[in-house]
Formats: structure tokens, C-alpha cells, sequence
């Protein structure tokens, strides 16, 4: 799921209009009585198959989400091309969502929104299938592929519904994955930073650890120009640590280019952030740099 402070309290709840028929009073009353677990198993392997949809529905009211999908589940083939059927695949998409099964969830949204393109629960179906791969987005570190899959849905569903009394949370829950996919190449600039002059992995790397935050940095800068100002800080200055090192540890013939490389990436670092927290310690490397350049000895601080 994505990370807590992310979340935002706009979000609305599960949509449960779709159980407003004009048996639902009946199970509100509790005319529907739920069954005990053997009852249970024996109607998911051999209840009739009206007996059972009145079950999961039942189930479903009352907050019994896992059970409710498992009698959905097995329905939705009996239940194709019935008047039943849109019903049923929904109900069945939003007991996943509820059991926090966001996978299966949006994999059932998404064939409800396929199926019945012009279904009642169309649009709802649509944003759930994208909000369900929102809750499932990894921790940072590992595969994103989730998180892109949740921001394609989700900025598809803007375009399908572009006035959506949904547009709001949609817009954040977006903006919150975007956070969330440069929090991870921020985290991998910063290891390649914290390697530093380490050399065991300069064969994966490509070259040394420096370099590769360089590259990561810029390349997240580039591609990720949304991200906040405090991040772009962030990267700014991992940029002009390594460019400073990798000048310090490098071979004679490099050594004075990457020096005014570092005194540029001083400068473009100052403009863009004249306030930065980090301005005093960027201003040592500029110093530095500017000493090595004259020849002149480096004491490191």
C-alpha cells in the first residue's frame, strides 16, 4: 500500500447503491438469515443458484466480504447474460476491493468496465479498478510495475470521465504514485552516493558509484519534472556531492575538467535554490573546487 502519510481522508466510500433492489429491504430486515459454516460450504458447493446469490448478497451487507465474493465468484458464469449478471460481477469486484484483495479487485473492475461499457456502475467500476492498484503500490524500494499500472488506470479513467464528481481524489491519489516513483529513484541515487568510493559493483554499475548517482539524479530530474521543490533540492545536491568526489578521486587528466564541472553544477545549484538549507556546504565544495583548480592544496572539512 502506498505509505500512510499519503493517504488523504477525501477518499469516498465504496459506492453499495447497486444493492438497492426491492429485495434489499428483506435483507436489511434480516428476513435473510445467515447460515453457520457448514451451511456455508454445503450451499458454495451445492445451493441452488438464486438461494445463493441471495446469500452473498446477505453477506455482503453485513460486512462479510470474503465469503460473499467466493458465492459471487462462482456465479458470475450462471449468472452471464441474466439480469443479474452486471449486477453480480460488480458486487463481486467491490467484496475483493473490500477484503483488501486490491489485485483481484481491479482485475474484476476493470472486466465489469470491459463487459458492460455502458453498465450503471460503469464509471465507478473504472475508478475503483485504478484506486485498488493505488492501495497495492509497493514499498519504494522494490517493483514499481504496480505503481504504473495504478497511474495508467487512473489517468484513464480522468480521460473517460473528465467532469467526474471524482476528479478530486483521483488528481491526488495520481500525484501521490508520482511521489512515490521519485522517492524510489531518489533512494537509489542516494545508495549509489553512500557507495561511493566502494568498488565492489562498479561492474553492475558501469563505472563508479558517483557516476551512477549523477546519472540516476539527472535522469530523475528530467523525468520526473513535477516532482517537489524540496526533492529537486535533494537531488540537486547529490549531484554536486558526487561531481566534488568524483573530481577528488579522480586520475590526473580528469581530474581538473571535473573540478569545473563541479563549479558549474555550484552555480546552477545556487540559481535554482538561492535559499537551500544546504547553500553553506555547497558553497565548501565551490571553494574547494576552486583551490584545486589553482593548484592549491584541499582540506577537507
Amino acid at each position: 500500500m502506498v505509505w500512510s502519510y499519503r493517504k488523504k481522508a477525501v477518499f469516498l466510500q465504496p459506492f453499495k447503491c447497486f444493492v438497492m433492489k426491492k429485495y434489499v429491504l428483506t435483507l436489511l430486515l434480516g428476513t435473510v438469515i445467515l447460515c453457520g459454516c457448514g451451511e456455508y460450504n454445503a450451499v458454495l458447493k451445492h445451493g441452488d443458484t438464486e438461494y445463493k446469490y441471495e446469500l452473498a448478497k446477505a453477506y455482503y451487507v453485513q460486512g462479510k466480504y470474503s465469503r460473499a465474493y467466493d458465492l459471487l465468484n462462482d456465479l458470475i458464469i450462471p449468472l452471464k447474460g441474466t439480469g443479474y449478471g452486471e449486477e453480480c460481477l460488480y458486487l463481486m469486484s467491490m467484496s475483493a476491493y473490500m477484503s483488501r484483495d486490491y489485485e483481484s479487485a481491479s482485475a474484476a473492475f476493470k472486466k465489469y468496465y470491459q463487459s458492460y461499457p455502458r453498465g450503471l456502475y460503469v464509471e465507478e467500476a473504472h475508478y475503483y479498478s485504478g484506486r485498488a492498484l493505488y492501495e497495492a503500490a509497493p514499498d519504494p524500494r522494490l517493483d514499481q510495475t504496480t505503481t504504473h499500472q495504478a497511474i495508467s488506470e487512473l489517468m484513464s479513467f480522468l480521460e473517460k470521465y473528465p467532469y467526474t464528481r471524482l476528479k478530486e481524489q483521483t488528481q491526488d491519489m495520481i500525484q501521490a504514485l508520482q511521489d512515490h516513483l521519485v522517492e524510489k529513484e531518489y533512494l537509489t541515487a542516494k545508495l549509489y552516493y553512500d557507495l561511493g568510493a566502494y568498488i565492489g559493483n562498479s561492474s553492475r554499475t558501469g563505472g563508479s558509484n558517483y557516476e551512477a548517482c549523477i546519472i540516476s539524479s539527472e535522469n530523475a530530474l528530467r523525468d520526473y519534472p513535477y516532482a517537489k521543490a524540496e526533492r529537486r533540492e535533494q537531488f540537486g545536491m547529490l549531484v554536486l556531492r558526487s561531481r566534488y568526489y568524483l573530481a577528488v578521486q579522480s586520475v590526473e587528466e580528469k581530474r581538473l575538467e571535473r573540478f569545473r564541472q563541479t563549479i558549474d553544477e555550484y552555480y546552477g545549484f545556487a540559481n535554482e535554490f538561492p535559499e537551500s538549507k544546504y547553500l553553506k556546504e555547497a558553497q565548501g565544495y565551490l571553494t574547494r573546487s576552486q583551490k584545486a583548480l589553482k593548484g592549491q592544496p584541499i582540506e577537507e572539512e
